[in-house]
């Protein structure tokens, strides 16, 4: 079994007297410890597929299975459970929150999922070594790079050892160089056995994942696995 499964996912908005069909019969499957890319260009419905496969919103019809569990019509408490046990999230712009110092951040996950002080304290320190940032503990974000922040965000998303991690434009606000160290620090992620999802507008990053996925109106217009 995949561990993300979807079947026949279609998602229909309206908008006054206009149906939006923003996934159009969209079958895919994600098998545990991939690396792959989600790609297509604005309005492809590439990040209506993120919203779904994250647990963010639900699919108008179809059927979608995350890590054995049918997701499809879970209620909002059921798709907010899964979103902090299976499911580990990192944006473009960090969100992290500045009154909080680093740690204080990547402890936050923890707190809705019921872990003891000692405990979040424990795993949001092993979070931050395996990102390299644990002598910035207690500094505040706006004290780290745009580099340190992400590297930040990815330790939060995997501090409760989520079955995958999305990356929505994980490079997008950094400069080239610093971008490419947050690739790489996924790729050691990923030779780790994590799996990852990037959703991405840039070809070049897109052409380095094991897998590429391109989304076109809605509907998978391609799936390459690059050779190993």
């Amino acid at each position: 079994m995949a561990l993300v499964e979807l079947r026949n996912v279609n998602k229909v908005y309206r908008i006054g007297d206009e149906v939006v069909r923003a996934l159009d019969d969209l079958s895919l499957d994600i098998q545990d410890g991939e690396f792959l890319s989600i790609i297509g260009p604005s309005g492809s419905g590439k990040s209506t597929l993120m919203h779904i496969l994250g647990c963010l919103d639900t699919p108008t019809s179809g059927t979608f299975r995350l890590d054995g569990v049918m997701i499809q019509n879970a209620s909002a408490t059921e798709l907010a459970h899964v979103r902090n046990r299976k499911i580990g999230f990192v944006f473009q712009f960090f969100n992290l929150l500045p009154k909080l110092n680093i740690i204080q951040n990547v402890e936050l996950p923890m707190i809705y999922s019921g872990c003891s002080g000692s405990e979040r304290h424990e795993r949001a320190v092993a979070a931050l070594k395996m990102v390299g940032l644990e002598n910035r503990m207690k500094h505040r974000p706006m004290q780290l790079s745009g580099g340190q922040q992400q590297r930040v965000a990815i330790a939060r998303a995997l501090v409760n050892n989520p079955k995958i991690v999305f990356a929505d434009e994980p490079t997008g606000n950094l400069d080239s160089k610093t971008g490419d160290a947050i690739l790489e620090l996924f790729f050691e992620l990923s030779r780790q056995g994590r799996t990852i999802a990037l959703v991405t507008h840039d070809p070049d990053i897109a052409a380095i994942t094991p897998r590429r996925i391109e989304i076109r109106d809605g509907r998978l217009a391609d799936s390459t696995t690059r050779p190993s």
